[in-house]
């Protein structure tokens, strides 16, 4: 056997399962019931910080009609209406910080999903006072800020929950099952996409403009460093027509980008110009496309591979288009190096944020040989009931709008795919290649035809509790709520996203600068270029530092 083969035994009882089930075991902590939490029968409290666009779907996916939603908190009045016309009872703020004071008591869980920027400290001041928290994707902007809200959680013994989706799906389980059984060999290599970072490239900032009354621009701005408002109209440069394919988009309140949504680079918007949609391409606020559709996409292979901070070598970001200092390039290429994991040997992550096309294909396959055969091989999940290339569907305002758009994203992103290999992550195995699609909600072996043929491994891995929905966004949300009333840790709780979001995110940071950047995982920093740690833990305002 070799060397990096893994055990049938492995899976029960090695390393592999430390992402489907906390570091010592469900039994080497207390069970939530018996720190007081309430019982599976009686209704959560919920609140959320942003009560419009992608938080609201969240919300409202979690509640469900089976919970309570007492209070919500929203720095803009005006894009906030979505949720507080929904919920007419809860108790409405601006700030989130006064919100926590005044209901607090009533509060049991927050759904927390501002921009990337202020994920940390909204989800901090929650966990502080033992509130639940779902946090959306990508969790924080920083990896300094992931490792905190690892600690926090551990600390403070809530049970937390990342919104990466796709760690719900039967597929990412059918993936991490396939990998570990050894059907492709040792994984070296992975090559995961998405299109580039908007289509339209801004060249500057708009002249300041008066702040609407809606909004708290002071409180938006929170941690990051303060800068006028503007509502200026958005210059920008086009390099080619329909270029970009991003598909992060409108944000409710400043909030998380809905799934399906328009591009970022839209001219300005009723709000302003940084938000609700531009600030995700800013240093200062976002993640650009791997904090969007990375921390969804590269799961399979977090999971399936054991990825870790403590097991990174370096990160490089090896290609970039030019953009003004102020905001990420349109596109990239990073190179993650991790050294040999229990069972499994060195492999080599990269990340394409690129105008649309496979970024790679296994070679001498072609992209149609790749692509999966209609109506042949394993089902895996729900069959989809919505094609990738359909339209979105008709939308209007409230809860049952909110859950049909998350369908929609839900269904297309595992739905057929009509372009390219269909997949927009391939792992690069010795004996043969897989690939993942969506935010994990597809799964497959290239080429098509050794799929066509393929029996599935004995499943290991429990399946998430309404994962034979076809909706995995609710079982997400059903899976933090279940841990919320004391059950098992959710699947993507802070103990497996804190640390994924940390080498995630240091991508972020080596875009900053030319070169490989070697990572030292105790000091929490690279050790070769100190000017790039400002980019690993921030400087945050006055008044709003972060500590445990």
């Amino acid at each position: 056997m070799s060397e990096h083969r893994v055990s049938r035994r492995h899976f029960f009882y090695g390393t592999l399962l430390t992402a489907a089930i906390p570091a010592g075991g469900f039994g080497s902590v207390p069970s939530l019931k018996t720190l007081g939490y309430k019982s599976p029968n009686e209704k959560l409290n919920l609140a959320a910080i942003g009560a419009g666009g992608q938080p609201f779907i969240a919300l409202v996916l979690a509640e469900a009609d089976r919970e309570n939603v007492v209070a919500l908190a929203d720095v803009d009045w005006e894009r906030g209406q979505e949720g507080f016309t929904a919920y007419p009872k809860a108790v409405k703020y601006k700030d989130f910080r006064q919100m926590l004071d005044k209901s607090g008591n009533d509060i049991d869980a927050v759904v927390v999903g501002p921009p990337d920027h202020m994920h940390a400290a909204c989800a901090l001041a929650c966990m502080e006072l033992g509130k639940h928290v779902y946090v959306e994707k990508p969790l924080v902007r920083t990896s300094w800020e992931a490792r905190l809200l690892t600690q926090a959680a551990a600390k403070y013994k809530v049970a937390t929950q990342m919104g990466n989706q796709g760690y719900s799906h039967d597929a990412t389980r059918v993936a991490c099952e396939i990998i570990w059984s050894g059907e492709i060999g040792e994984v070296r290599e992975v090559h995961a996409w998405t299109g580039g970072g908007g289509s339209q490239i801004i060249t500057k900032i708009p002249p300041p403009t008066p702040v609407p009354d809606s909004l708290d621009w002071d409180l938006w701005l929170g941690v990051a460093a303060n800068r006028p408002f503007t509502k200026g109209e958005v210059e920008i440069q086009s390099p080619e027509a329909g270029r970009g394919g991003d598909r992060g988009g409108a944000a409710g309140p400043g909030g998380e980008g809905a799934p399906g949504g328009g591009a970022w680079g839209s001219t300005a918007s009723s709000s302003g110009f940084y938000l609700p949609m531009l600030w995700r391409k800013f240093y200062d606020f976002g993640t650009s496309g791997i904090g969007d559709w990375g921390i969804h996409i590269l799961g399979p292979a977090n999971w399936g591979l054991q990825l870790h901070p403590q097991y990174l070598i370096s990160v490089e970001c090896i290609k970039k288009s030019q953009l003004p200092p102020f905001t990420y390039p349109n596109e990239f290429v990073f190179k993650y190096e991790f050294a040999a994991r229990p069972g499994m040997p060195p492999v080599t992550i990269y990340w394409y944020q690129q105008a649309g096309g496979d970024a790679y294909l296994p070679p001498g396959m072609t992209a149609e040989q790749a692509r999966k055969i209609a109506n042949t091989g394993p089902q895996v999940g729900p069959v989809s009931r919505q094609s990738a290339t359909a339209g979105p569907p008709a939308m209007g305002k409230g809860k049952e709008a909110a859950r049909t758009l998350a369908q929609s994203a839900s269904t297309a992103a595992s739905g057929p795919v009509q372009q390219g290999s269909g997949y927009n992550c391939i792992f690069v195995g010795s004996k043969g290649y897989l690939g993942t699609n969506g935010r994990g909600e597809g799964v497959g072996l290239l080429p098509g035809s050794r799929w066509a043929d393929y029996k599935l491994p004995a499943a290991y891995l429990q399946r998430s509790p309404g994962a034979s929905s076809s909706n995995n966004m609710i079982a997400h949300a059903a899976d933090w709520v279940r841990a919320c009333k004391g059950g098992a840790p959710s699947c993507s709780d802070f103990s497996i996203a804190g640390p994924y979001a940390e080498w995630l995110i240091l991508g972020c940071a080596a875009v900053h600068v030319e070169g490989k950047l070697l990572w030292d995982n105790k000091k929490g920093e690279f050790t070769n270029n100190q000017e790039v740690n400002k980019w690993v833990k921030p400087n945050f305002r006055k008044g709003w530092e972060l500590k445990l």
